[in-house]
């Protein structure tokens, strides 16, 4: 998990985690230089260990390389998983799934345009076998090391790892639900944020250095 400044989701998505995966799970938290406390906070439920600075690839990625279960699971920091998340995923790594994801749902308030937002992007999923960082990614620790991991990127790490996973097996969608919190929305609006968001991707489809695009998203 990366973190930067979760002190207010922080043991929540933790404690959310451990009921899922179970006692035997290995939380792993990677901090970016919080100044809220995050790491304190986290160490109560998680290992944790900081990186050079925020770069959400290059946090994912240390934390995979002391990671020592079979299964990878890639969650942010404001996102809660469903109780059956671990299950549904064992299972799925039990029938032959190299990789895949969590349902995509939004926390916060019942708006019917984050309904619709949320049917999209799991039509999305199932339709192209494509997810985001915001469903939980998971993947066995054989088709990660296979299809190089995580890249050290600070935006688009997650689009480019499936694509890559994709490659080395089945991805595939799980029953179990991951509810991100809708404050991004709610701060900048449905019509920005998913605007810049598909202005971005298809730049970064075209090419363009995520690094640039980085810049442009913050």
């Amino acid at each position: 998990m990366p973190t930067l400044d979760e002190a207010h989701e922080i043991e929540e998505t933790l404690c959310r985690a451990r009921e899922a995966f179970g006692p035997d799970a290995q939380l792993i938290v990677v901090d970016g230089g919080s100044s809220d406390g995050t790491p304190a906070l986290a160490a109560r439920y998680a290992t944790v260990r900081s990186a050079p600075g925020p770069s959400r690839g290059a946090q994912l990625r240390q934390g995979a390389s002391i990671a020592s279960g079979h299964i990878l699971v890639f969650l942010h920091a404001d996102t809660w998983v469903s109780p059956d998340a671990g299950l549904r995923i064992q299972e799925a790594v039990d029938a032959g799934a190299a990789a895949g994801c969590l349902r995509f749902a939004l926390r916060g308030p019942r708006r019917p345009r984050y309904r619709l937002l949320e049917r999209g992007v799991n039509w999305r999923t199932r339709r192209f076998r494509t997810a985001t960082g915001d469903q939980a990614i998971f993947s066995t620790r054989e088709a990660y090391v296979a299809c190089g991991g995580i890249e050290p990127l600070p935006i688009f790490e997650d689009v480019r790892f499936v694509r890559a996973v994709r490659q080395t097996g089945r991805f595939v969608p799980v029953g179990a639900t991951a509810f991100t919190s809708a404050r991004r929305w709610e701060q900048e609006g449905m019509a920005m944020t998913v605007t810049r968001h598909v202005i971005l991707r298809g730049l970064h489809a075209l090419g363009v250095d995520p690094l640039h695009l980085a810049g442009r998203y913050r």
